[in-house]
């Protein structure tokens, strides 16, 4: 995992409201009630590391011919594991980020970069507990519909916020809507993405899908259930950590498992796979 810290100056840190190794920490929002949430988040801030696939159980996302950004819905494996993926960042809950470390549950974060001037210390909490911060741009408008320079404002400066904010530069983009064109793919490009990753299933969390009804479960193909492979869409809302342990019960019920998608993503496109797996017997 990148960017260890030792897990007693993430603490010291989180109650003096300061950021180890120069990564800062928002403050809460004004007018909020109740303890700040950087007192809720101390015993939840520590580095998790997650499994990565067996040696010939997957296929590795190609690039493109063309030399942009691949889109990727999903991931070709023989494992029954599923890549839970969270979008947006305007609901804050300390509890969902605590059942996130402890049941060791590997997520990637699309990150609204807006939102980090509300709770930043909230999604740096998020990045301790193992989930990595990708692109979700700066306020999430449907990008088919924008110019060149206002897709690139969108994406560039997405990425400065979230690099300054939690030391690292995303390197994956989730167009909002998974709406995007090839002037997307080509400004993402110039701002350091390396792959855009949509989906093949969403959970409604916290709302109401098309035929599903509230906290449903609809896979784009229309099929039922999960898939091996499948990237899963949620979205940071209002009781989280519940719907949280819904879709994992549902997940194990199935006989499938959370797995960590950046570990099934070549670096090439932004993942931490070598870009040349190694041989297996």
């Amino acid at each position: 995992m990148r960017g260890k810290t030792p897990v007693t100056a993430m603490v010291a840190a989180g109650v003096l409201g300061l950021a180890a190794g120069g990564w800062p920490v928002a403050t809460a929002l004004a007018g909020d009630s109740g303890p700040p949430m950087r007192t809720q988040l101390t015993s939840v801030l520590g580095d998790q590391e997650w499994a990565t696939p067996k040696p010939g159980s997957w296929t590795m996302p190609p690039p493109s011919k063309d030399g942009l950004p691949p889109v990727i819905k999903s991931i070709q494996t023989k494992e029954r594991v599923v890549f839970l993926t969270i979008d947006d960042g305007y609901t804050y809950d300390a509890e969902f980020v605590n059942l996130v470390r402890k049941e060791k549950v590997p997520i990637m974060t699309f990150l609204t970069s807006t939102y980090i001037k509300g709770q930043g210390q909230y999604f740096w909490a998020m990045r301790n507990a193992g989930s990595v911060m990708e692109n979700h741009t700066v306020s999430h408008p449907n990008m088919a519909t924008l110019g060149p320079e206002e897709q690139r404002k969108q994406i560039c400066e997405s990425s400065d916020a979230i690099e300054k904010s939690y030391g690292r530069r995303p390197e994956i983009l989730r167009p909002p809507f998974g709406s995007f064109n090839e002037t997307t793919r080509q400004v993402a490009k110039e701002c350091g993405i390396k792959s855009i990753l949509l989906w093949s299933a969403e959970f409604y969390n916290g709302t109401s899908g098309p035929g599903v009804g509230f906290n449903g479960f609809a896979r784009s193909d229309g099929g039922k259930g999960f898939k091996p492979g499948d990237i899963i869409l949620m979205h940071y809302r209002k009781g989280l950590a519940g719907q949280l342990r819904t879709i994992l019960t549902w997940i194990e019920q199935a006989g499938f498992r959370p797995a960590a998608v950046e570990n099934y993503l070549p670096r090439s496109l932004g993942g931490n796979a070598p870009d040349k797996p190694p041989a297996h017997g």
